[in-house]
């Protein structure tokens, strides 16, 4: 958790007017970014993270190969109403807009997730990240809306329940979509399964709040580093001011500009894993603006809660595609993520899998 000192500056980083130099990231010509309007290598195709209409006949197949290109696709027509995002959003800024000392009232604890504070990627950065958040983890986070609004904590909660409900809809038609990509589905995958026909649920979902404050030097700084979702896959709103960027091989790093009522869907670790590696895990960062400021609401739909273990699908695996990774509780690999950050992949994956 991060110190008094360090939670008032990033409660007040809109209000400054230079860059600190705990604040100032070293930049290469690696971190620049490919222009909206560059195209790629055939000089006639622009690149940009598709955007599929999920009432699209064809919408398997487009999500399947937006997956396995990119690690990423955007989505419209996907059921969840403008009213919903536009109070989630507005739910966010009053939040950030608060002043610094009754944030600091809602934050996280040193054992516990919820609450206001820094990235929790912060600790493997030598550079202070321009932008702060509130995460929603479990039902403690009523407690901390008390706090925040003694009067109206009615009405945020039940946004908020409302925002989860439908994103755990939406996150499961999509992973039944992915799945059906790969010619499998949730029947293969032995322990959600049996998690569905119980009653139980098949991941256990969070929501980030994210802000990133205006800022004086934006070219010099970082909102959010570089990095995977150790998810199943991560459903994302953004305000309609630009800042999320995503890696690719072959073009570097492209920014997915907002576009009214898409969201944005990021594959993580765990897919990464069930997939046996054939959709990726998508690098993504954020930066951050001179004139506007940014709010994001990320979804995190996550692994299931005690001891499953979590493996490659068997009927993605065999003799001429051997498993690439051993299985894992979600716990665990947290805690491997927690350690060694990007590296987390390459620690469960088996060596020599012909062995």
């Amino acid at each position: 958790m991060p110190s008094l000192a360090e939670e008032i500056c990033i409660g007040n980083l809109g209000s400054l007017q230079t860059l600190p130099d705990s604040f100032t990231w070293k930049l290469t010509a690696a971190d620049s970014v490919l222009p909206p309007s560059s195209a790629v290598s055939s000089g006639t195709v622009e690149e940009s993270i598709p955007v599929i209409d999920l009432s699209d006949p064809d919408v398997t197949t487009l999500i399947g190969n937006a997956c396995k290109t990119w690690g990423a696709f955007q989505i419209a027509n996907h059921g969840i109403s403008q009213k919903l995002l536009d109070d989630i959003e507005s739910l966010s800024k009053t939040l950030f807009d608060m002043p610094s000392e009754r944030k600091l009232e809602a934050a996280s604890s040193d054992k516990g997730v919820s609450g206001y504070g820094e990235p929790r990627i912060s600790p493997f950065f030598e550079k202070k990240m321009w932008s702060e958040g509130f995460t929603i983890a479990d039902a403690s986070y009523r407690n901390h809306f008390i706090s925040l609004w003694p009067h109206d904590h009615t009405k945020y909660c039940g946004i908020m329940e409302e925002y989860v409900d439908e994103m755990e809809k939406l996150a499961s038609k999509l992973v039944s979509c992915i799945l059906g990509s790969l010619g499998v589905t949730v029947e293969d995958i032995g322990w959600a399964h049996k998690l569905e026909k119980s009653g139980s649920k098949v991941g256990r979902g969070a929501i980030r709040l994210n802000h990133y404050p205006v800022c004086p030097e934006p070219e010099r700084a970082m909102g959010l580093a570089a990095h995977t979702d150790s998810t199943i896959l991560t459903i994302l709103h953004q305000s309609n001011t630009g800042g999320l960027q995503v890696f690719r091989e072959e073009s570097g790093w492209i920014t997915v500009e907002p576009v009214p009522g898409v969201l944005v869907v990021n594959m993580g670790d765990l897919f990464h894993i069930l997939s046996n590696g054939k959709i990726p895990s998508v690098v993504h960062r954020a930066k951050v603006n001179h004139t506007r400021s940014r709010i994001s609401i990320a979804y995190l739909w996550g692994g299931p809660a005690g001891e499953v273990q979590i493996a490659p699908i068997s009927k993605l695996i065999g003799p001429v595609e051997p498993s690439l990774y051993r299985s894992i509780t979600w716990k665990e690999y947290l805690q491997i993520k927690y350690e060694v950050f990007d590296k987390a992949l390459d620690a469960i994956r088996v060596i020599n899998p012909t062995n």
